[in-house]
């Protein structure tokens, strides 16, 4: 019975001295040191902070990739902390009393450092073929029809070949038809519809009191419009802007991009968002104003290719500034750069609701809210053409604007910068170093 009594009530004791641990600073400091971090070179990252008589030490697998630093504080307090200095994967050991207790694995990535963009461009986008936007019903003697909707080719369609000559212009489309239609011959079109390519035979026909014959197909080759520089890395020259895909909007298909242009272009006026209605930047761009550089990829994050000019300031933030991965980004202020008015970049504060962290590329892995009382009266928050504006927190820049909440003008969402420039070809995972070193 007193022994009962006795193991009950070292049980309690024991019982206390552990939630009392568990409470204690340094205890939630250890616990939260994650197991896996991702560091750049030259990065230092802290750990924790413990008493100076905490007999805490740390070792490393590499010699030359991380380096674990121990300091002692002025408050009778060590902090621990991580220096990546080269590029690779390490693993860290943590030890109490000679005990390891804690295993970290590190990856450390290149130094990529980019200039971050905010200036207001105009777009141009030539697409990879004709693409068919509707159909259109021919008025002939048999009643009004559309051959192409005879012929199987559907609104979205490219087509990328008549009689096995490559269309890369509206322009090139009218001699084949016309030909066809005085021979009386069919016509063989080569259609892209989504991944698959497609041959098609379409009859032309003539309007009744025409001379001419007809397609029965509404196409476009060509697309406009206005966004925002997001960065570009200035060795290659290689730039991301809008951060999200250019649509058709006829068909809301996203457009195949052949080649294209970025343009400097200038704010003319702003219509300011409002609840379930999104505003939007109005811009000027012409023939005869500056061509910054070519298109040559349209995907999920945006709009990608070469500056083709020497240099374009933004005239704030004018230097290389690293970049953050989405694990690295937090809940907090961050600032985004954009133009209200004409082509002056300006700073403006945000704050950045949540952000999720991603190990594969996927859109909208932030919510952003605009916070500062000069936009929010200039636009009401995010409006249409302030997609691709850099976010910038503590010194990195971390991701662009993407979309608006059509409900609530001054939030929307912004994708991680680590999928921009990895669509942009620049390898921010050291991938091709280590493809050379193997």
């Amino acid at each position: 019975m007193k022994a009962d009594k006795m193991r009950k009530a070292i049980g309690a004791i024991l019982l206390v001295f552990v939630i009392s641990i568990g409470f204690s600073k340094p205890v939630h400091e250890w616990l939260s040191i994650p197991t896996s971090m991702v560091l750049f070179e030259g990065q230092e990252a802290s750990l924790f902070q413990a008493p100076e008589s905490t007999l805490i030490s740390g070792s490393t697998e590499q010699e030359d990739i991380v380096v674990f630093n121990m300091h002692t504080e002025s408050n009778d307090q060590i902090s621990a902390s991580l220096v990546a200095e080269n590029q690779g994967d390490d693993t860290v050991t943590m030890e109490v009393g000679n005990f390891p207790v804690k295993k970290i694995d590190v990856k450390v990535l290149p130094d990529i450092k980019v200039i971050p963009g905010g200036q207001s461009i105009g777009v141009k986008l030539n697409t990879d073929g004709v693409l068919v936007v509707g159909h259109h019903l021919v008025d002939t003697e048999d009643g009004e029809k559309s051959p192409g909707e005879i012929a199987g080719i559907e609104v979205g369609d490219m087509i990328t070949k008549i009689n096995g000559k490559p269309i890369e212009k509206m322009n090139q489309v009218s001699s084949f038809v016309q030909e066809a239609g005085e021979n009386g011959t069919s016509l063989s079109i080569e259609v892209k519809r989504d991944k698959e390519t497609l041959n098609k035979e379409l009859v032309p026909l003539k309007a009744k009191g025409e001379h001419s014959y007809r397609l029965g197909l509404y196409i476009r080759d060509s697309a406009a419009g206005v966004g925002t520089l997001t960065f570009y890395e200035p060795n290659s020259k290689k730039y991301g802007a809008l951060g999200h895909v250019i649509s058709d909007i006829d068909t809301q298909k996203p457009i195949v991009v052949h080649d294209g242009q970025i343009i400097r272009s200038s704010v003319t006026s702003i219509e300011k968002g409002s609840n379930g209605d999104p505003g939007e930047k109005l811009a000027s761009f012409s023939e005869e104003r500056q061509v910054l550089g070519n298109i040559t990829k349209n995907s999920s994050f945006g709009i990608f290719g070469e500056l083709t000019t020497r240099k374009i300031e933004n005239n704030v933030l004018d230097k290389e500034m690293p970049i953050a991965i989405s694990s690295q980004v937090k809940e907090g202020p961050a600032k985004i750069l954009t133009v209200v008015e004409g082509e002056q970049v300006q700073e403006f504060d945000i704050e950045i609701v949540s952000s999720v962290p991603q190990k594969f590329p996927a859109t909208k892995g932030l919510v952003i809210k605009v916070t500062d009382p000069k936009l929010l009266e200039a636009t009401g928050g995010i409006v249409q053409g302030m997609s691709g504006s850099p976010i910038i927190q503590d010194g990195r820049v971390v991701g662009a604007v993407t979309h608006v909440f059509v409900n609530d003008p001054t939030s929307g969402y912004g994708c991680h910068i680590e999928w921009m420039l990895e669509e942009a070809g620049i390898d921010i995972y050291g991938k091709e170093g280590k493809a050379k070193a193997s």
